[in-house]
């Protein structure tokens, strides 16, 4: 039988002391570009057209009227309101031997309110578009 025993070699002069692996990676570049692949044309026309409208419209008139009434009063009266009829009262003072309060006339205002159909004809617009789809433009220098 025989044994081996372990072999001592030295390092020789032709193969460097380190050896270097060579590692190599691919690297990606991203680049953008504008590529026309078509145009459009957009074109807007105005049409107009006649629309009858109808809407009710308030007119409010007064008519005022004057009241006499002669009545010897106290106090002064308050403006009151009537139903329809707003009475404002007029007071005058006379002299007597004593001074009092006559109720001279009233001014009635009474409210009177009316409705009409009023018509009218009035121009209305309204806009469409039109898109038309255009090729590409050659790019200069080409064609």
């Amino acid at each position: 039988m025989s044994t081996t025993q372990p072999s001592t070699t030295q390092p020789s002069t032709t193969q460097p002391a380190e050896a270097h692996l060579r590692l190599y990676a691919e690297e990606a570049a991203l680049t953008r570009e504008t590529v026309e692949t078509g145009r459009l044309h957009v074109g807007k026309h105005t049409h107009t057209r006649e629309q009858l409208i109808e809407a009710d419209l308030a007119h409010e008139t007064v008519e005022i009227t004057t009241v006499p009434v002669g009545v010897i009063i106290d106090a002064m009266p308050a403006i009151r309101d009537d139903g329809e009829t707003l009475v404002i009262p007029i007071v005058e003072e006379i002299l007597v031997v004593e001074r009092r309060l006559r109720l001279k006339q009233e001014v009635h205002v009474r409210r009177i309110r009316t409705t009409e159909r009023h018509r009218e004809t009035v121009t209305l617009r309204h806009e469409e578009a039109a898109v038309t789809r255009l090729p590409p433009k050659a790019p200069e220098g080409q064609g």
